[in-house]
């Protein structure tokens, strides 16, 4: 007789210049805590203990995609720099994505210390630290949970919206723009799915990053759904 299947525990931490976010998944069920204060994150009760998974995401806007074929280690602060303005001192790295035959370059160097924080107190369970990753690659990996052909998914805070389309396995877009409201953020999302003709009224917007009520009733106007990962 085979041992019953044990849920693994996991916790998924977003931060920011402004805060943070977090969800944790036990049991069959997810909760979420909505955006937070940094002054909080040492009386949360859920980063004194250690689960299974670890994700921490950084909002960073410093990154960009690049195909596999074109990926030279030596040259990541290269590539990077011809895309987003770096500083001197500014730390750069790169993740793979095997399944979009792809590497993201990014800089983790944003004006905060947030995230190592929380990846030296929020430990797995063998005791081992989470990498610190930018947000665009969790939505990336995330792609493959929206069920719709056409596949949105976003993340939006502190003036820089976060997005990812894909029509079944193929990426049509991965960016990040400038907008300093959500209003901004809309229209750069709209446009986005004008260029790539996707008509919104039959499209399903998925969101990693809590969305305000208003926002959320705001996309609901035009989205046949808004979902939150």
């Amino acid at each position: 007789m085979e041992n019953p299947r044990i849920a693994k525990s996991g916790i998924s931490i977003q931060v920011s210049l402004s805060g943070y976010s977090f969800k944790v998944s036990e049991g069959g069920e997810v909760r979420s805590s909505g955006w937070l204060g940094s002054d909080r994150i040492f009386t949360t009760p859920e980063f004194q203990r250690r689960y299974d998974e670890v994700d921490i995401s950084l909002l960073t806007p410093k990154c960009t995609l690049v195909p596999e074929s074109f990926f030279r280690q030596e040259s990541v602060r290269a590539m990077l720099a011809d895309v987003v303005a770096l500083g001197e001192n500014d730390a750069t790295g790169y993740v793979r994505i095997p399944e979009l035959g792809a590497v993201l370059l990014f800089s983790n160097t944003i004006g905060e210390s947030l995230s190592r924080v929380l990846s030296q107190t929020v430990l797995t369970a063998s005791g081992a630290q989470a990498p610190i990753l930018p947000e665009m690659y969790y939505i990336l990996r995330a792609l493959p949970a929206c069920e719709d052909y056409n596949k949105v998914i976003a993340s939006y805070m502190d003036g820089y919206l976060h997005l990812a389309i894909a029509q079944g396995k193929s990426l049509l877009l991965s960016n990040i723009y400038q907008a300093p409201d959500f209003t901004t953020a809309e229209y750069y999302l709209f446009l986005a799915l004008k260029r790539l003709q996707l008509n919104p009224e039959v499209t399903t917007v998925c969101f990693r990053t809590p969305l305000a009520p208003e926002a959320e009733m705001s996309l609901y106007r035009y989205f046949k759904a808004v979902v939150a990962l």
